[in-house]
């Protein structure tokens, strides 16, 4: 018997399609990830196992979920107590499955209490509801979710008063213990289904809560019962969309929802040239079926593949029936200004220009670059030698690492720092990390970098907003602190930001980084980004076609104007395989043995707060609570610095391409 799950539910309410693809070895799945990794990443079954302690005494159920008949069983004959709780619990209901993470009986009334490692702001008023009445898009799977919990619950106990509750971290609450979050470390052999060992050995050990069981009942109840504001399809209430799930996913039903933009380009059922391309494709099969595509359609550059495509743009082209980039005219992006406009070397591009000059492009194979010459020569003539680029590495836990900091808190634990002077000297001069178990780094290291940047007023670059986000933080943290010197840090961290939004009072440091990739995105098109201005993306098209930078970095460092931290001398950035220049970062070690950095950034996708740095905040945590001999740690620490060195070393590289371009 095949039944529906809470989890198959929510990816039918993503699109009903993947219904037919899911569970089928057969089907290519980027989402298919290690659950360690997963786990690692989020923090979510720290904080199940949290949540155990502070509604304890429940009796866990260890089986697999395919053993759904034995769960429910287990589950049904707890559940003739007059009073229990319930770890992972299951509900079988006409092939309608659940497991809840706890289920609370008392007398007649029944608690389901979904467990997140999502944090939400008791004193918004709007957290969960818009000011126009509908659930804001942040909760909306997670509330139907818990929804479809109840409603099998609801089923199989008709005479019984259900409430629904999220527990989540409170953004209100701080830590009253350090290394709270050492306390459950995750362990690929852990005993616990979670994969967590939990050390803490009682709830005196956790200190106050840093939990709230916010009542979701009404919003629940309100969601099943169709209110107008919460419908998920227009067309289909709770319980057709119940039913038709189950009935599609049972007898591998095909269900030909139409296809739509925003489904079409998250779909995880998608090949990936090199990568699985062994696999079938459920967004082929799509457009077979729906469209009647054949092989030299899906040869040919599709509107999924136009990168920085606002959303509306691209809703209003499937409704269209403009699948391909070669079926997109200018008015379909709204585009007003002429040609000879965009192609200009004055003023910056609109993104919606750049899509333009991509589908353009693309249609002729042709691959230069097209950029804003005088607009970026102008941009460049305000930057202050000596220049400075920086990257940070930053954490964020649901659970925190140290006493007094709130759940999601920001923690800066390393940078790394490049310079350029006015006659192109490079100079990796300075770079910090603190790893150390149980010490908040924040404040030493805003000492280290007002220390590094005191001494000149040249112009700082960032890439993205992550920099600045962090450091406003870490201005809040010092005017809530008892720091001797906060005042002198304060001044220094808003000479060198802007106010993030809704910060008040609002300021604009006369120093305020400069986000290079708004550079990028403003006066920079190269076709082999796909159209995105990550710099992920930017740095190997740049590399792939500087000339300049691809003779300079083939060549070891002591043989380029160059001086490194974290390298040795005869390191040499850039090395050909096949006849083609590598990425510079296929030469570092692994931050954890066995796993890249790209399956570590990748187990992050799900962080409430996400910087490019995906495996340095995952090492961080790791290196925070888990039992690790020194000489990994020491590995680790040395694989990060070798990381971040990089990482400015590659905004450095855009720049000289710039510098390279305007030149010319």
């Amino acid at each position: 018997m095949k039944v529906l799950s809470k989890s198959r539910f929510k990816l039918g309410l993503e699109c009903p399609n993947k219904l037919f693809f899911t569970g089928k070895d057969s089907y290519a799945n980027t989402k298919k990830d290690d659950p360690f990794l997963e786990a690692l990443a989020d923090g979510g079954f720290q904080v199940e196992e949290l949540s155990r302690m502070l509604i304890p005494d429940g009796h866990l159920l260890t089986g697999n979920d395919n053993e759904y008949d034995i769960l429910w069983r287990q589950t049904r004959d707890l559940l003739t107590r007059d009073n229990v709780v319930i770890y992972e619990g299951a509900i079988l209901y006409k092939r309608l499955f659940i497991r809840a993470d706890i289920i609370e009986k008392k007398g007649n009334t029944i608690n389901l209490i979904e467990v997140k490692a999502k944090s939400f702001d008791p004193d918004d008023e709007n957290e969960f509801l818009g000011k126009k009445g509908g659930i804001n898009s942040d909760w909306k799977s997670y509330l139907f979710d818990l929804a479809f919990q109840k409603f099998v619950f609801q089923k199989r106990y008709p005479n019984h008063e259900i409430k629904s509750y999220l527990m989540l971290a409170d953004k209100s609450k701080k830590a009253t213990v350090d290394k709270l979050n050492q306390l459950f470390r995750i362990k690929r052999s852990a005993t616990h289904r979670t994969g967590i060992e939990v050390i803490a050995t009682g709830i005196s050990d956790i200190g106050e809560s840093i939990m709230t069981q916010v009542d979701m009942s009404d919003i629940v109840e309100g969601i099943i019962n169709d209110n107008e504001d919460y419908k998920y399809f227009d067309d289909h209430t709770f319980v057709e969309m119940v039913k038709m799930f189950r009935d599609a996913y049972e007898q591998d039903d095909y269900l030909n929802w139409p296809t739509n933009y925003s489904a079409c380009n998250k779909c995880e059922f998608k090949t990936i040239p090199g990568e699985n391309d062994d696999l079938d494709s459920g967004y082929e099969y799509c457009f077979q079926k729906q469209h009647q595509w054949t092989a030299a359609h899906f040869e040919k550059p599709a509107v999924l593949d136009i990168g920085n495509l606002h959303w509306s743009y691209g809703r209003n082209l499937f409704d269209k029936k403009k699948f391909l980039m070669e079926d997109v005219e200018k008015a379909d992006l709204k585009i007003k200004r002429g040609e000879d406009v965009i192609e200009s070397a004055e003023g910056e591009y609109e993104s919606k220009e750049k899509n333009w000059i991509q589908i353009q492009k693309k249609l002729s194979n042709d691959n230069t670059i097209s950029f804003k010459k005088e607009g970026l020569k102008n941009e460049m003539s305000k930057w202050q030698f000596p220049l400075h680029f920086i990257d940070f590495e930053t954490s964020t836990s649901a659970l925190p690492f140290h006493k007094g900091r709130r759940p999601y808190e920001q923690v800066a634990f390393q940078y790394s720092h490049h310079t350029v002077d006015k006659d192109g000297n490079v100079k990796h001069v300075s770079d910090f990390i603190n790893v150390e178990t149980g010490v908040f780094p924040n404040f030493e290291f805003v000492r280290k970098l007002k220390k590094d940047f005191e001494n000149d007023t040249g112009s700082i670059f960032r890439y993205a907003d992550h920099e600045n986000t962090v450091l406003n933080a870490v201005i809040q943290q010092l005017e809530d602190s008892s720091e001797a010197d906060k005042d002198e840090l304060i001044t220094f961290l808003k000479s060198i930001t802007h106010s993030s939004d809704g910060v008040e009072p609002e300021w604009e440091g006369e120093r305020d980084m400069i986000d290079l990739l708004k550079v990028v995105s403003k006066f920079y098109f190269n076709p082999l980004t796909g159209g995105s201005n990550s710099i992920k993306k930017v740095l190997p098209a740049i590399l792939a076609t500087s000339d300049f930078l691809q003779s300079k970095y083939s060549k070891p460092i002591k043989d380029i104007n160059l001086t490194s931290i974290n390298f040795k001398d005869d390191h040499v950035w850039l090395t050909k395989e096949n006849g083609d220049f590598q990425s510079p970062y296929k030469s570092l070690p692994p931050v954890f043995e066995g796993w890249t950095k790209k399956e570590i950034e990748n187990a992050v996708s799900e962080m409430e707060t996400l910087a490019d740095g995906g495996a340095a905040l995952a090492a961080y945590g790791r290196m925070q609570y888990t039992n690790m001999p020194k000489k990994e740690k020491d590995k680790i620490e040395t694989a990060l610095l070798k990381y971040c060195e990089l990482d400015t070393l590659a905004m450095v590289m855009i720049y000289e391409h710039f510098l390279e371009l305007i030149s010319k």
